[in-house]
């Protein structure tokens, strides 16, 4: 599976048809886009906590679905209303602020109308895995 945008070119895509991922300032980056996958990150700030100073559950859902679209995204081009179908996620650890979390968002089916993916998310430095999650996502007719 070959990528058909670069992250440069996904992102720059997403500022002008989806700006409001930037609204509370520019916390999440795709750092990569190569062959079947897509590396963001999220550096959290107090917006994205919950009670008890860990990351929310909410943000890293976002984080999650921004990667399931990041690596679509790359493979299928530029296609805006590409949308979420079905979202599942694990949270396994609880991430504390003061640590970027990073995604790897995989594609693991590539259809004509639907796209399967699988995300972990990781505390950047240590690697160990805060979260699991599978997306699908709906592709636009052409």
């Amino acid at each position: 599976m070959r990528a058909v945008m670069t992250a440069e070119q996904v992102s720059d895509f997403l500022d002008q048809v989806f700006p409001q991922i930037h609204a509370g300032g520019r916390v999440y980056t795709i750092e990569g886009i190569e062959a079947g996958l897509a590396k963001l990150r999220l550096s959290p700030t107090d917006i994205h906590l919950r009670p008890g100073g860990t990351v929310s559950g909410p943000a890293m859902m976002a984080l999650a679905d921004f990667a399931a679209y990041a690596v679509i995204l790359g493979h299928i081009g530029p296609k805006a209303l590409a949308v979420t179908t079905n979202l599942n996620i694990n949270f396994l650890r609880k991430p504390e602020l003061g640590q970027d979390l990073l995604a790897e968002g995989r594609i693991l089916k590539l259809g004509r109308r639907l796209v399967v993916t699988d995300v972990s998310i990781c505390r950047d430095g240590d690697g160990e895995i805060v979260a699991h999650a599978t997306a699908t996502y709906s592709i636009p007719p052409q």
